[in-house]
């Protein structure tokens, strides 16, 4: 939430643009590796994922300097590789994690609790169903890694479900995000995606 904020606060849409312009490689990349970090690493949930993908398929349509193209492929790059990380932490790292007590106080056991739930409850399709419920989709994998779940069949949901995601974020700010009321709200409505980002935490 506070670095949604902030991205708001600091008028993200108009730095990114002219950061384009001297290095524009230096930008995908730094926001690449934000979303591999939230999908990847399960001690980071509260990344702002849905914020930078939106913004990012804003300025695709708007003179930022963005290429459509690269923004979706290089997310959905980002989110794939993230997830498999993630995986590959819980089914060799994953009771260690849990049982660690210093660790514990870095990432909060209610969250592993919560997406344990949601993966019971939806079996495979949690790993789609996750990418689209902010901190559920960061620990959702290393559940399933934790589980042992069948490589196939993550391997399958993890790509069709980043696809989706992706697609809808970056196609959202790239259709939605150029329409009078969003432009002239443009931060109000970062801080209201940041505000849903944390949500499953408000309500935990």
């Amino acid at each position: 939430m506070v670095i949604g904020l902030v991205l708001a606060y600091l008028h993200f849409n108009q730095i990114i643009p002219e950061l384009m312009k001297t290095n524009a490689l230096l930008v995908y990349g730094f926001l690449f590796l934000i979303i591999f970090i939230e999908t990847g690493l399960i001690f980071l949930p509260f990344l702002p994922g849905d914020s930078i993908i939106f913004i990012s398929g804003n300025l695709s349509n708007l003179s930022g300097g963005f290429n459509l193209y690269i923004v979706v492929i290089g997310f959905i790059a980002s989110a794939v590789i993230g997830d498999y990380v993630n995986f590959e932490f819980g089914k060799h790292l994953g009771i260690r994690i849990i049982k660690s007590n210093k660790l514990k106080k870095i990432f909060k056991t209610k969250y592993l609790i919560n997406s344990q739930k949601f993966y019971f409850k939806y079996g495979k399709m949690a790993i789609f169903l996750g990418r689209f419920v902010p901190i559920i989709r960061t620990v959702i994998p290393f559940t399933a890694g934790v589980s042992k779940m069948n490589y196939k069949s993550f391997f399958r949901y993890n790509i069709f479900g980043a696809i989706c995601w992706i697609l809808l974020m970056a196609l959202s700010g790239f259709f939605f995000g150029n329409i009078p009321f969003v432009k002239n709200n443009f931060d109000l409505f970062l801080i209201g995606i940041a505000f849903i980002s944390i949500l499953p935490m408000i309500i935990n």
